[in-house]
């Protein structure tokens, strides 16, 4: 009798354990399902918005990179809480500046003038040129207050995947300043990469044998990493651009 209990039991424990891991299952389903068709994303791409004008605005809004649509929607709704002018302003400004805007005759930087003000800037070193790659690159090296030369913007880089040549490319006015300009040192500051290296091996090919020295910046483990994380290229080239220790450390 002791032995026919003790089966039932386990049998009833069992088939509530089954019961209950399927009930478990079914809901974790459901609440799969539930956060897959509420998402937010979904629900700010799938609402309703009260106006035409608005739901054009948020989509303006969310073309910009980095810009989604819940964004977009905080952003116009903020705009609608200010003052008409100062939306206006707003809007004056930002099509002032790309009506206006202009590029430097000299190395293509962004200006308000035909010549950007670093290049009209006496007191730089006008014999030295930085080549760049595009124009977030300028401000970044102007940021560290340590160059006190001028610029060239290419305008991108030599990457024949992905269609660019060097036709498309800002190279034969730089060759043209070289040539007429007692150019002194030629500063390469692109990517360290395939496509980097292969436009510094171009221009450098394409200037011939000019008299200007030319270089590029040093490549190495960034300052705060870490040996084990650095990848091999890196490495090796940090070992091989080794500086004297009095140089580095000051």
């Amino acid at each position: 009798m002791t032995l026919i209990v003790d089966c039932f039991l386990a049998h009833f424990h069992c088939s509530l354990f089954i019961v209950i891991s399927s009930l478990s299952f079914h809901h974790s389903q459901l609440q799969s399902s539930l956060f897959i068709h509420l998402s937010p994303a979904t629900y700010i791409c799938s609402m309703q918005l009260p106006s035409s004008l608005l739901e054009n605005a948020v989509n303006a809004f969310s073309a910009l990179p980095g810009i989604g649509k819940k964004t977009a929607l905080r952003l116009v709704l903020h705009l609608l809480k200010q003052d008409v002018g100062e939306v206006q302003h707003f809007g004056e400004v930002i099509s002032k500046m790309r009506t206006d805007i202009k590029f430097c005759q000299r190395c293509a930087n962004i200006s308000d003038a035909d010549i950007c003000s670093i290049c009209a800037n006496k007191m730089r070193n006008q014999q030295l040129i930085c080549v760049v790659e595009n124009i977030r690159d300028v401000i970044a090296i102007e940021s560290t207050q340590q160059f006190n030369g001028t610029y060239h913007v290419l305008g991108g880089i030599i990457s024949p995947l992905d269609g660019v040549g060097p036709n498309e490319l800002n190279i034969e006015n730089l060759v043209m300043r070289i040539q007429k300009e007692e150019v002194e040192e030629l500063i390469f500051a692109l990517n360290p990469t395939i496509q980097g290296d292969t436009t510094i091996y171009y221009i450098q090919k394409k200037i011939g044998q000019s008299t200007c020295k030319v270089t590029t910046i040093a490549r190495g483990i960034a300052f705060g990493g870490e040996l084990e994380y650095a990848d091999e290229m890196t490495l090796a080239r940090s070992i091989t651009n080794r500086l004297p220790v009095n140089q580095y450390v000051k």
